[in-house]
Formats: C-alpha cells, sequence, structure tokens
C-alpha cells in the first residue's frame, strides 16, 4: 500500500468517476484501475461496486475510504506541522462556507492570502448540514455557516455576527429612498428567494410570517448567481445579507437594510474537535480570531 492508492480512492469518491478520477490524479484510467484492485487485493476486500460504470463503495468501502481521508489529511498535516515551525503556513485550506452570508468569505481569505503567500484556497459553497457533515468528515479544514445545529462538544468556533437582511435590486430598475424598508413594503415587490428549505430562506419565510405576509416569489433558485443575474435584469428584486459585498460587484447595484431583518442563527467560523486536526486549520482558525477579535 502507498499513499497514491488512497489519493486514487479519495478521487473516486469526489468525481464518482473513474475517468476523472484518474485525470485529476494524472494517471490513466487503467493505471487507477489496477492500483485500486491492487489494494483490493491487499486488504482482502472489495471497496469499489463496478459494473459498465463506477456504481460506488460497498459497505467496507465506505470504512476504509473514512481511514484512507485521515492518513492523507495526517500526510497534509504533517508537512503543515513543519512548515509551522517553520514559521510559513502552506497548503490548501478547504472552506466550506453557505451560500448567503453577512460575512464576507473573500475577507478572511484576502486576510490569509496576504501573510501567507505560499497558502493555497479551496471554497466550496455548501449548506450548513453539508458543511458539518463534510468538517466531521474531514472533507474540510474550517467552515462559515450557521451555529444553531452546532454540537459543541464535536465542533468548536468563533461567532461572527448575526446576519442582517437588505433588499438588493438594480437602481436601473427600482429606486428606493436611504431608510430601512418595512416587510410589507418588501412582499409587494416582485421577489426572486432561494429555493425553500435553505437556511438563508427559511429566516426570509420565518420573517414574513411573523408580519403576516405570505408573498408569491417571481423566481425561486438555490444559484446565487442566478439570483444575481434576474436582479441586474430587473426581473425582480432579491432579500440578501448586508455586509455580503454583493451590492459592490457592479455600480448598478444597492442593499437597502430591511426593519427587523436577521436570520435565525448567528454566523460562524467552524473547526473540529477531533483528531486528526489539520496544523494549517488551527493555525488558520487561531489566526481568524485573533484577525477578527483584536
Amino acid at each position: 500500500m502507498d499513499i497514491k492508492q488512497l489519493r486514487f480512492l479519495v478521487a473516486l469518491d469526489e468525481t464518482r468517476h473513474f475517468g476523472q478520477a484518474a485525470a485529476r490524479c494524472h494517471v490513466t484510467q487503467p493505471t487507477l484501475s489496477m492500483r485500486l484492485r491492487n489494494l483490493e487485493e491487499e486488504l482482502g476486500i472489495e471497496l469499489v461496486r463496478r459494473g459498465q460504470r463506477f456504481e460506488g463503495f460497498t459497505a467496507e468501502g465506505e470504512r476504509i475510504l473514512a481511514w484512507a481521508r485521515s492518513l492523507l489529511a495526517a500526510q497534509e498535516g504533517l508537512y503543515a506541522e513543519a512548515a509551522a515551525c517553520r514559521g510559513q503556513l502552506v497548503g490548501t485550506l478547504r472552506l466550506g462556507v453557505v451560500p448567503l452570508a453577512s460575512f464576507d468569505p473573500m475577507r478572511l481569505v484576502g486576510l490569509f492570502a496576504e501573510r501567507h503567500p505560499e497558502l493555497r484556497f479551496q471554497l466550496c459553497a455548501l449548506s450548513s448540514e453539508r458543511i458539518l457533515e463534510d468538517l466531521a468528515r474531514n472533507r474540510l479544514d474550517l467552515g462559515l455557516s450557521y451555529l444553531d445545529r452546532l454540537a459543541p462538544q464535536h465542533f468548536e468556533c468563533l461567532e461572527l455576527a448575526d446576519t442582517r437582511m437588505g433588499l438588493l435590486h438594480d437602481r436601473r430598475h427600482f429606486r428606493f429612498g436611504a431608510g430601512p424598508l418595512a416587510w410589507k413594503a418588501v412582499a409587494a415587490l416582485p421577489l426572486g428567494l432561494l429555493s425553500a428549505g435553505m437556511h438563508f430562506r427559511q429566516s426570509i419565510d420565518h420573517a414574513l410570517r411573523s408580519h403576516g405576509l405570505d408573498p408569491q416569489p417571481r423566481l425561486e433558485t438555490d444559484a446565487v448567481h442566478q439570483l444575481l443575474q434576474a436582479v441586474s435584469a430587473g426581473l425582480c428584486c432579491a432579500v440578501m445579507p448586508l455586509d455580503s459585498g454583493l451590492d459592490a460587484l457592479t455600480e448598478h447595484l444597492a442593499l437597502t437594510p430591511i426593519e427587523d431583518a436577521q436570520t435565525l442563527a448567528p454566523l460562524g467560523l467552524i473547526l473540529r474537535r477531533s483528531a486528526p486536526r489539520s496544523a494549517l486549520a488551527e493555525a488558520c482558525f487561531a489566526e481568524a480570531r485573533r484577525l477578527l477579535q483584536g
């Protein structure tokens, strides 16, 4: 067994496709398949369910996959630890971010990048539930998510702020005064909203119901960029987090505050408590605490 076989196994889990996994690992597909079969023979168990194409992992394969991720994280942690001993932060920081948050993740990434030029970043837009799941399975180093479902015995968190909400609109199509908007005025507008069930949408629905309002959105989507396209086209306005940086994307966008509007839970930076916990994740979390609270 060698570390490359474990990388092949993890790449197959992430791509769910033999050819794509091979391309990611810069080997041919026959080589990847052969090395995985060699791993199965060495361990004496079947890891991958095969047919005409990849069909998933066996139950035993899922258990081995968890160990493979831990070993790869330990290897990266070893290199990161050695770099930290030299006063450097190197490697790839895997950061999961909820689709809409009042804290601009680029603020954090920018701070890290400025101080540690060798650091690389992998950002994934995920639901709050998926962020916790991926942190627990060591698929992420840090999460930027809501804290209402956080188990403190499993996760450490740095609370950032309550997420206040405003109305994102294009000045070419809609104009409002400087003061905060009432929810009744918001409900009368053509609205574009994230899909039902997403955390930010749940907060919007709760606020509207608490004011006795039940508007029918003109557009619903699970993709933030589609909301931004619809707003820029004048199709709708969208309830978005204040201080998210979205209104700075173009000169025509503006975010007007909404009265008594915030998400149901505060936002925070989250780190898994259990080992293996990479030196990179710990160092970035500690630095974020100093930067944001200092």
